[in-house]
């Protein structure tokens, strides 16, 4: 049984017990001089009368003017819905949305224990998988549109046109090359370098490059040998050479090295003949039609390659996507100082957040009742709290025929 068939089902009872009422207190009296109980019934159901009509009053008042008649203080929720309205939001806010409140249950709660457990579980990381894999798919098809394609690789090209490229580059090597942060690099390139040029392999394929280009050594036949021998004491001159700098931070090609670094930096951050180049070369790239026709190749074809592999099955996105989810998920289980990190962060984000947001909430809600029919909002109100009422009107006639019956007895009795 629904609401509204259940309520009318109550009304109609506790409409009944209050004809039943009247019509036993019309019997009563007249029949109140043929026995002593019937004057007993006239008090009890006299009052039983008088108690059901009270509460029916009270009840009704609540949701609309009883009998139509514009008493004062009748209609009270209808009346006072905007009151009503920022009462209840005042009393969410206070009682619910309180900093104290709030931050015991953030840490009871255990955000990141919670997050850790739900990540690290393969069905949850494969719906985060499907979900991201959905809403990839759903933007590629907005960005394969060609007005799209159109208006993105124009921007980007446009970007690109207004960067400064030689001041860029400069701070780029710059913040590469501060407090000697390329030494290191420096230094393990160049034993790299050595043992390459060292391995015989190598050496061998440059010999017979270098023989057969001392062509006149053939008429002699000593193109190969010569060619060996030259190239056996060049590549160990070079080898000695570059593990000596790979070795030598202060070697004399090294310190060159630094300063034609710090000056090749200089002058691209302020020389303005070196930026003016690099600005005509930038913008001479910028202009060639096929990098505009690279673009969109690139563009396609990545948009089409990530479409293609979404809509497979067995997907390598969504499966390297699953495994990355699960990953973090699992790691965040063993690792208590990042939990602790995390919850941390939450408990000193929260009250800002609180105090930021629960004003708006109150507004909110005050403004959401203040925009409900007053009628719609009543009827919905006496749908759902309407049957409960009835049983005040029930229990008003029971207890107030009870009490008439009590008092009767009571004069009776004094009699």
């Amino acid at each position: 049984m629904n609401g509204r068939a259940d309520l009318t089902r109550m009304k109609w009872l506790a409409g009944g017990l209050l004809a039943g009422a009247a019509g036993l207190t019309a019997l009563a009296f007249a029949m109140r001089g043929q026995h002593i109980a019937w004057g007993y019934m006239a008090a009890f159901s006299e009052a039983a009368m008088v108690g059901a009509m009270a509460d029916w009053f009270a009840v009704v008042a609540l949701f609309k003017h009883p009998l139509g008649l514009r008493i004062p203080h009748t209609a009270i929720i209808p009346s006072n819905k905007d009151r009503i309205g920022e009462n209840l939001a005042t009393f969410i806010c206070a009682n619910f949305l309180s900093n104290t409140q709030v931050l015991d249950k953030l840490q009871r709660f255990g955000v990141a224990e919670r997050v850790a457990t739900w990540l690290s579980a393969p069905a949850h990381a494969r719906q985060v998988a499907d979900h991201l894999g959905s809403l990839l798919h759903h933007g590629l098809n907005l960005l394969d549109d060609p007005a799209v394609q159109h208006f993105f690789r124009n921007a980007v090209l446009e970007r690109l046109g207004r960067v400064d490229s030689s001041r860029l580059a400069g701070e780029l090597l710059d913040m590469l090359t501060t407090d000697g942060r390329h030494e290191r690099l420096l230094d393990g390139a160049l034993r790299q370098l050595a043992e390459l040029l060292n391995d015989p392999t190598l050496k061998a394929e440059v010999a017979e490059v270098i023989a057969s280009e001392v062509k006149y050594l053939r008429f002699v036949g000593l193109d190969n040998v010569a060619g060996r021998y030259a190239t056996e004491k060049m590549v160990a001159g070079v080898v000695r050479l570059v593990g000596e700098m790979g070795e030598d931070a202060a070697h004399p090609m090294r310190v060159r090295f630094d300063a034609f670094l710090v000056d090749f930096i200089h002058r691209l951050k302020d020389d303005p003949e070196v930026r003016r180049k690099g600005k005509t070369l930038q913008q001479e790239v910028l202009a060639h039609p096929q990098l505009a026709a690279y673009l969109q190749g690139l563009w396609s074809d990545l948009i089409g390659w990530t479409r293609s592999d979404l809509g497979h099955p067995d997907s390598t996105l969504r499966a390297k996507v699953t495994l990355a989810t699960q990953a973090i998920g699992q790691q965040l289980q063993a690792d208590d100082g990042m939990r602790g990190w995390i919850n941390s962060q939450l408990m000193d984000a929260a009250p800002r957040l609180i105090e930021r947001y629960r004003e708006d909430i109150r507004q909110y809600i005050i403004a959401r009742v203040g925009e409900w029919n007053a009628e719609e909002m009543t009827a919905e109100l006496e749908r759902n709290i309407g049957r409960d009422l009835q049983f005040i009107r029930i229990n008003g006639t029971m207890v107030g025929g009870l009490v008439g019956l009590a008092i009767h007895a009571l004069k009776e009795l004094i009699a």
